[in-house]
């Protein structure tokens, strides 16, 4: 091997050895007479020197000549550093290099491989290969290598079985765009890049497999934001033979393993919450519980008092932000613009000062006594000190703006801790939504997701009220992971398809394979889907998952280092029988 000893290893009591080193030249200082290089490889790095008198005249010109990247082979002693540096592992010892190769030259790089780096986002993604030698960027990898051992362990040891699912499948509507592939052998037909191993996992279970897992890469042809990619990974998990209970504490249990095991901190007990429960008191379906500031009712103290804004509203709601009623006029204008954003869509924000001498004081004290502001403050459990926000319009809406602006000042305030983790089950899910454009309901999370047993009866009379047998586990106001009981009879399911608005056909063409299988023995199952990439991010305190992907793509959904998305040939065209493009 071209090396003895890793750049990360080597510590005092390794004084006096003779050692041989690889690596890159990370940072060069040239004094004249001492030549300082640092070399780096993946376990850390390593202070060489040379000095003039102690070393060779050929070695230390040869040192002058090295360039930032250089890759680089060296053999010398272990020396006590004259100047430690307590920040590096190594910082206690150098190497007076005695013999140095240049294994390869390098072009500068364009921008600075340190973890502060010069370099933009896009100058970084067109040189990945080089920012992934960045530590920073190396951990986050190193991370997503532990996690995935880790889920590994934790589930052989509950004696699931990890198989390979399809990766060319069949397309079908639900849900988000497929990418779609060609096929040259069957012209004019398509696979579909699956979008989830769903059915595939159901039919293990049909297959008595009983507990099947995957770390499984899955494509989606939709909008790209920081938490998204076209293609990502899920830690994909399905049972037989078991109640939601079963699954809920299974993989409460993943969780807590991986957090043991890899961060090495102590969760807890994971709080459940019902989907009702967590939109009234947080407007979101992915609550953060890091933090208070839960929503407040105030129709019945808020309405009927003249202000037309509020009495011509479905839900009047507001929040208590704890120590900021001192907030100035200028910081509460700012918070009204945050609420009036096209994104989130409000008209206005009202505001309450609760001072710390007990008066209140408002931006609506044209419409309501101090008493009415108190009995606001008595119904939110607001204490001296305290700000009250209030948002008012359809309640849909405004639960979803409330929510945004409670995130919002939790970050300004300080209480979303990258380092404080905080899991939530959301449970008792609706099983359908409407959908107003295409006027029919939609499966909240997909067609096989089983109604629960005591709403089976509303699914033709009432089916907006339907809940369905489904759970998603919540962090720090990320999804992270989500699953459900399963349909497993064809009877039921074909009434599932009916409701979704699938006609028979259209139902047997897409999914008959799946029908069949149950009418030969399907055991009641459930799964959980987790968002790997998520989970990552999540786990290393960022909020990207970019960075914890070794080849990720743009907000475009476009490689910039390999330049893809690409054209092909007419050649390959005509092979596929796909309509040739045509020369300007």
């Amino acid at each position: 091997m071209l090396r003895t000893h890793t750049n990360g290893e080597l510590r005092l009591e390794d004084k006096g050895k003779e050692v041989t080193l690889s690596g890159w030249a990370q940072t060069i200082r040239n004094k004249g007479s001492v030549i300082w290089i640092d070399l780096r490889d993946r376990w850390g790095l390593t202070q060489l020197i040379f000095e003039e008198g102690k070393s060779d005249p050929q070695l230390l010109q040869k040192a002058a000549e090295v360039g930032r990247e250089w890759v680089l082979q060296v053999s010398g002693e272990v020396i006590e550093r004259y100047n430690k540096n307590p920040n590096m592992p190594t910082g206690d010892i150098e190497i007076r290099v005695k013999e140095l190769v240049v294994l390869n030259k390098a072009k500068t790089p364009p921008f600075l491989i340190e973890d502060e780096t010069d370099g933009g986002e896009d100058l970084r993604a067109r040189y990945r290969y080089l920012d992934l030698r960045r530590t920073p960027v190396r951990n986050n990898l190193i991370l997503r290598h532990k996690l995935a051992q880790e889920t590994r362990r934790y589930l052989d040891s509950q004696l699931f079985i990890e198989v390979e699912t399809p990766v060319l499948i069949k397309s079908t509507p639900e849900g988000a765009r497929d990418f779609v592939v060609p096929s040259r052998m069957n012209p004019g037909e398509f696979y579909a890049l699956p979008q989830s191993p769903q059915t595939f996992k159901q039919l293990l279970m049909v297959s008595g497999f009983d507990r099947y897992f995957q770390i499984v890469k899955c494509f989606r042809d939709e909008d790209l934001r920081a938490d998204r990619q076209p293609e990502f990974t899920q830690i994909d998990c399905e049972m037989a033979f078991v109640t939601q209970e079963d699954i809920l504490n299974t993989f409460e249990g993943l969780i807590r393993h991986l957090f043991q095991t890899v961060k090495g901190i102590d969760i807890g007990e994971v709080p459940r919450m019902t989907y009702a429960e967590a939109m009234r008191r947080y407007g979101s379906d992915k609550p953060d519980i890091r933090f208070g500031m839960e929503f407040t009712e105030l129709n019945d103290v808020a309405q009927n008092k003249g202000f037309q804004v509020f009495d011509q509203s479905e839900l009047v709601v507001g929040i208590a932000a704890p120590g900021i009623a001192e907030y100035t006029r200028k910081q509460l204008d700012a918070l009204t613009d945050y609420v009036k954003r096209p994104q989130i869509g409000m008209k206005g924000l009202v505001w309450v000062r609760y001072n710390s001498d007990g008066t209140l004081k408002s931006s609506v004290d044209k419409f309501y006594a101090e008493e009415d502001l108190k009995a606001w403050a008595q119904k939110m459990n607001a204490q001296p000190g305290d700000l009250l926000l209030v948002l008012s319009g359809d309640a849909d809406k405004t639960r979803k703006a409330l929510s945004e602006l409670r995130l919002h000042l939790g970050n300004e305030l300080g209480l979303r801790k990258n380092d404080e983790f905080k899991p939530l089950w959301v449970l008792d899910f609706p099983l359908l939504e409407w959908d107003e454009e295409t006027k029919r309901y939609h499966a909240m999370h997909h067609p096989f997701t089983s109604p629960k047993p005591e709403d089976m009866e509303k699914l033709e009379s009432d089916p907006g009220a339907v809940r369905a047998n489904a759970y998603d586990l919540a962090m720090n106001g990320v999804e992270i992971g989500g699953g459900s009981i399963r349909i497993h009879d064809r009877a039921t399911q074909a009434r599932m398809f009916k409701l979704l608005g699938f006609s028979e056909d259209e139902a047997r063409k897409q999914f008959g394979f799946l029908m069949e299988a149950f009418e030969y023995g399907a055991p009641p199952h459930g799964g959980i889907a987790f968002g790997f990439d998520r989970l990552c991010s999540l786990m290393g305190g960022q909020q990207s998952i970019r960075d914890f992907i070794a080849f990720p793509k743009n907000n475009s959904g476009r490689d910039v280092m390999i330049d893809t998305p690409s054209t092909i040939s007419d050649e390959q065209l005509r092979e596929l029988e796909l309509a040739v493009k045509r020369s300007s």
